[in-house]
Order: C-alpha cells, then structure tokens, then sequence
C-alpha cells in the first residue's frame, strides 16, 4: 500500500482526536486507558493471526528497553495532551502538541548525533515565535480561565516532547519488528503505564456511561488504528521527521472539526490563527531541509522504497 494513502488516512484518524476528547466528559487518564484498550483487542487479534509474536523472541535487552520506553512516552503524551484539551481551546492545543516535528530535529542532534542546518535552525525558531504568540493571550491574562489556559498550553508542549521520543524510538524499532508486534509492546506498555498513573492519582476509570464508551470506541477506531498505527506502519519506510510532516495538516482538520462539531462551535482566536501559522511554517522550513537532504543521499544511504515514495 502506497505510504502516501496510509498517512492521509492516519491524518483523518489523527484530526478527530481533539474534538472528541473535547467531547468526552471522562477524566483524562480515562480517556486514554479506554482509547487504548479497545485497540489493544484488535490488536491482539491481529497479532495471533498473523504470528507475528514470535519476532519478540530475537530482540535485544536494549531495543525491549527502547520499546518500554516509547510507550511509557505515549502513556505521557496522552495524559498531557488529554488534560490540556480540557483547559485551554481544541485549536491551541492540536497546534502545539504538533511541535514534535520541530523537536524530533532537536532529538537528531542528542541522540541520532544529526545536527539541523541553519536553515532548519531558522525553521525551529520560527515555530517556537508561533508557539509564544499562540499562549500570547493566556499569558497576558491574569484571570482563573487563562490561568487554566496556560496550564493547557504547557501540557500541550509537553505532549509535544514525550511523542517525540516515542517517534524517534519508532523508527530505531520498526526496522526490526513488524507492525503489530510493535504496536502490541509499545500500546501494551503505555496502557500498564497509563493504568499506574491512574491509580496514583486515584481517578475514575471503570464505571462510564454509554456515551462516554462511544467515544472511546471512535478514539480506538479513528485516531489510534488508523492515526498512529498508520504512522508507526510509516516508520518503517520513511525518516521520522517525514512521518511527522502528515501532522502539520491536523491542526487544520482539527479547528474545523472544533468548529463545526455539535457540543463545541468553538471558533480559533486570532493568536491561534496567526501563532498556528508561524508554527506550521517553521515546521515546513525544517521538514523540507530534510527531505532536501534526504534526496541528495548517495544510493548506499539511507533510501526510500518505491512503495513508500507512490
């Protein structure tokens, strides 16, 4: 299946997510349990058909460190990101958790030892004057709204950098395990994680309403099935900061969502429109660098399938 299809349709998964978060009436940790679980059961059913299991029995101690780890990040960023839809606006939110493009560049250069170019430097600057304008308003403030707003804003930004680390640690991983079996240790692990965060807070997870069982299902089907693990099937064929790129449309879809969805209507400030569209272009001069230079890679390097480039 050509990459470019698996990850429009991980883009219309993925711009679901802030609305019906924004929907849901669960605590956040509730939300992210319920999300993941239901695709755990899907999952898991693929897994057993296909027997992919076994690829788990020839990894490493440290690449099953790394797999630990990047679902420990997912668990982070869905608690984080869950929380700020809560307390700052769905458009605000969606844009600033789509940093990670921006902060997968900064990871290159302290793990992956791939410092930016200038002009990508340029581009991180660009998105980080965005982010400032978009939490501009919140900061200016002194009510208790745009205190909490603030708080949703940081949340967002930390979101941003666990699902980073959790892209970054996809792509080492995704060249050695086949797509369910990742998934199954990385989405088995962030709902342990998830479920250990809920206790320690002490919040509401079994008991929940229809309706909140509705959108849990929507979340599992839309943005986890088809948004990240559309993604994650991406990262074995092309670059990380590539896979990346389809998020920069998921602000869009998810302000219109917002927008038109019943229970919402909530239309984007100014600050939003003009810091979001700074973020996206920072993001667009750093990722086009990179995809410059991956073309200008010698035939021994690293090389994208014909598949993955259709």
């Amino acid at each position: 299946m050509p990459a470019s299809l698996v990850l429009a349709l991980a883009l219309i998964g993925i711009s679901f997510a802030g609305p019906l978060v924004r929907l849901s009436h669960a605590h956040p940790l509730a939300i992210a349990i319920w999300r993941i679980g239901f695709s755990l059961i899907i999952i898991a059913i693929a897994l057993i058909a296909t027997g992919s299991w076994r690829q788990w029995k020839r990894l490493t101690r440290r690449e099953v460190a790394v797999a630990t780890g990047a679902g420990a990040m997912l668990a982070i960023h869905f608690w984080t990101w869950n929380a700020s839809v809560d307390l700052t606006t769905v458009a605000a939110s969606v844009v600033l958790v789509n940093m990670q493009p921006v902060l997968v560049a900064v990871l290159s250069v302290v793990w992956l030892r791939e410092p930016p170019s200038r002009r990508q430097w340029l581009g991180i600057a660009i998105a980080m004057l965005g982010a400032f304008v978009v939490a501009l308003p919140d900061l200016l403030s002194s009510s208790n709204a745009a205190a909490h707003a603030e708080l949703g804003d940081f949340l967002a930004l930390a979101g941003a950098a666990a699902a980073s680390v959790y892209f970054v640690s996809g792509r080492r991983l995704r060249s050695t395990l086949d797509l369910w079996p990742y998934v199954a240790m990385v989405y088995g692990t962030c709902f342990v994680v998830l479920i250990l965060f809920a206790a320690i807070v002490n919040a509401p997870i079994i008991h929940q309403p229809p309706r909140e069982l509705g959108i849990f299902v929507a979340l599992a089907i839309g943005p986890m099935l088809f948004g990240h693990t559309g993604l994650n099937w991406a990262l074995k064929y092309l670059p990380a900061y590539v896979v990346n790129l389809t998020l920069l449309g998921e602000p869009v879809g998810a302000t219109v969502l917002a927008a038109i969805l019943p229970g919402i209507r909530e239309t984007p400030g100014v600050s939003t429109l003009l810091g979001g569209a700074l973020i996206l272009a920072g993001i667009y001069v750093t990722a086009r660098t990179a995809r410059s230079a991956l073309r200008r890679a010698p035939s021994g390097g690293a090389t994208l399938s014909r598949e993955a480039c259709d």
